[in-house]
């Protein structure tokens, strides 16, 4: 079920980029086809499609939901879940208030600069429906722009066949004060959020996850908004030396595994011993979890235990992979720490497992995947932010470098640049 192999960086590698030969040329046709639907016939459109693709029938006056439909979804979660809920939302919440941004302004000798840092308008929130809705999404995709001073924020989410919305996302969205939630979703929702209909105005930005349909929607009007990232199937790699124990290790292993059949779930150990344990254990837990098909297909393509020489190696690996999530369940893991180049985000020590950033810590659990975390970085509260330059020259100060000015429009040969500069000072020349 999962391989055990002694540091074979091509056979990994090439395990990895396997899950990534997904081509949206095969899904861009269908695509379009929604989008210029979307985008000639609005709601008579989006309805059309929520029936085919959902088979939930809606007039356009009732794919809003209701104040009722909010407080309904109270009386479905769990018991407990609501104060859980608001736990994690105070967490995650004081996390992001310390990514707050302020404009700046210097001033000297008749010249002001500055940037002026503001919030994006209006945002748009997919959140995944059915098996897949999740109210951490809604948590850790709204809170960074409520933080940020966004003013709009819609949410859009499929519904089931009967049009009802899972209760745990319509609380979490309650709990935001999100009042902006319609019951759509697929390529036909990014579509209505990025060109507007006559039931939802367009944002300037669409955020969150979602299938390959969306995904592929999402890149099809970027330009016409903001996008977030393209999101590949999730991963983790847990870095552990003798210390570890390997029923923690197995088990944040299959944490990630239960996500999706193209999960990635890695080890990488300095210990043979701890190899095998965790080997034995990823057997035992497997056998006794609900989402026991998945994980089996996920482990079988894509899990590995690398075993390596040293820890310096363990890194060196861990930073050409870049990966997603990335454990250090080593006796010393802040020394590693500063030795990490490349990861979505860190976890340290043995009592840190992956799910605790999932839900509660704080830091945001939208992360770069599918080694993107070389240059990409987690959904933040600057991701809602945009930032203008602000300039101002005196008379005095702009005389002082005309000639400098008009010398490069020259040499570019954009004369009316220098233009620009020179009339300015013809009638005191």
């Amino acid at each position: 079920m999962i391989d055990i192999i002694n540091g074979s960086k091509d056979e990994l590698f090439a395990t990895l980029k396997e899950r990534s030969t997904v081509d949206f040329k095969d899904y861009q046709p269908q695509v379009d086809e929604i989008l210029q639907g979307i985008q000639e016939r609005g709601d008579e459109a989006l309805l059309e499609y929520t029936k085919k693709f959902d088979g939930a029938v809606f007039t356009p006056q009732q794919i809003a939901v209701t104040e009722e439909e909010f407080q309904g979804a109270y009386d479905e979660v769990a018991e407990g879940f609501v104060a859980a809920l608001r736990l994690a939302i105070k967490n995650i919440r004081e996390y992001h208030e310390k990514q707050k941004q302020n404009s700046w302004f210097t001033s000297s000798e008749g010249v002001f600069l500055g940037q002026k840092v503001s919030p994006i308008a209006s945002v748009g929130i997919y959140v995944p429906g059915g098996t897949a809705a999740y109210p951490s999404s809604v948590l850790m995709n709204a809170l960074p722009a409520i933080v940020a001073g966004v003013k709009r924020i819609v949410m859009v989410t499929p519904p089931g066949k009967e049009g009802k919305l899972s209760p745990g996302v319509l609380v979490a969205a309650k709990e935001l004060g999100i009042k902006e939630v319609y019951k759509v979703g697929g390529a036909q929702a990014v579509g209505a959020l990025a060109f507007g209909t006559q039931s939802i105005p367009k944002v300037d930005k669409i955020v969150g996850p979602g299938n390959i349909y969306v995904a592929t929607a999402k890149r099809a009007v970027y330009g016409y908004v903001d996008i977030d990232m393209i999101a590949g199937p999730s991963e983790i790699l847990v870095l552990a030396d003798e210390s570890a124990n390997p029923r923690y290790v197995a088990a944040d292993l299959l944490s990630q595994a239960e996500h999706d059949p193209l999960a990635s779930s890695l080890l990488i150990t300095t210990s043979e011993v701890l190899a095998e344990e965790v080997k034995e254990e990823v057997l035992r837990q497997t056998a006794l979890l609900e989402r026991k098909e998945i994980i089996e297909k996920s482990l079988k393509d894509y899990g590995k235990i690398i075993l390596v020489k040293n820890l310096e190696e363990a890194v060196a690996f861990a930073n050409e992979i870049a990966p997603e999530h990335l454990e250090l369940c080593v006796e010393k893991p802040f020394e590693v720490l500063n030795s990490i180049e490349n990861a979505g985000a860190i976890f340290l020590g043995h009592y840190t497992p992956e799910p605790l950033g999932d839900y509660l810590a704080g830091p945001n659990h939208v992360l770069p995947t599918s080694g993107t975390a070389k240059f990409y970085s987690p959904l933040s509260v600057e991701d809602y932010m945009k930032k203008s330059s602000v300039i101002y020259y005196s008379q005095e100060a702009l005389k002082k470098v005309k000639d400098e000015v008009m010398i490069l429009a020259e040499a570019e040969g954009l004369t009316a640049h220098k233009n620009s500069i020179k009339v300015r000072y013809e009638e005191n020349d």
